[in-house]
């Protein structure tokens, strides 16, 4: 009872700093980095990682996909290749910076895939880009071939609403944050 107390004495006193904490930019060197090589939002990033594993590295899901950015075993395993990592392991998606560098690897080769569209780009990222692709050919799911109207998975739907929301918050929290990589 204290600590709800104490809780919501600090959110009325601090809401910005409570906003913080639940919005925060762990691992900012990494996220800056990578986002900024592969020509990313910062703030997406953190979006993804904080839906994804709440920036838990150690996090996996039932589909056994692994670390703050929940990379699968065989797209980790493409993006070590593609990125020349060196004693790569399925093991390595379970560090921060290696994660973050195939995670925002692989939302830049989707990025690319389907032409900057964000809503996309994160439909594909958790229902897969085959998926996506299939369903922008489907007049169920795309009237005009370029845009989803519906999502058929209720998982990808839910992911990409709540990676919006995310983001939409760490870009009004941090909007007066300059977010830049390096000196």
């Amino acid at each position: 009872m204290i600590a709800l107390a104490l809780l919501l004495a600090v959110v009325l006193v601090a809401p910005n700093y409570a906003a913080k904490f639940l919005f925060p930019l762990k691992y900012k060197e990494h996220v800056l980095k990578y986002s900024d090589i592969n020509g990313l939002d910062p703030f997406l990033v953190f979006a993804v990682i904080k839906a994804e594993s709440g920036f838990n590295p150690r996090a996996v899901s039932g589909k056994n996909a692994r670390g703050l950015m929940q990379i699968a075993e065989k797209t980790g395993e493409w993006g070590a290749k593609k990125l020349m990592l060196e004693n790569y392991t399925p093991d390595s998606l379970y560090d921060p910076e290696t994660n973050i560098r195939i995670g925002c690897w692989y939302i830049g080769v989707l990025m690319k895939e389907f032409g900057n569209n964000a809503d996309l780009v994160l439909a594909a990222y958790n229902g897969g880009s085959g998926n996506v692709s299939g369903w922008l050919k489907n007049k169920d799911y795309s009237d005009t071939g370029d845009r989803l109207d519906r999502i058929p998975f209720k998982e990808t739907e839910d992911f990409v609403k709540r990676v919006k929301s995310y983001y939409s918050v760490y870009k009004n929290l941090y909007a007066n944050e300059r977010l830049k990589s390096g000196p």
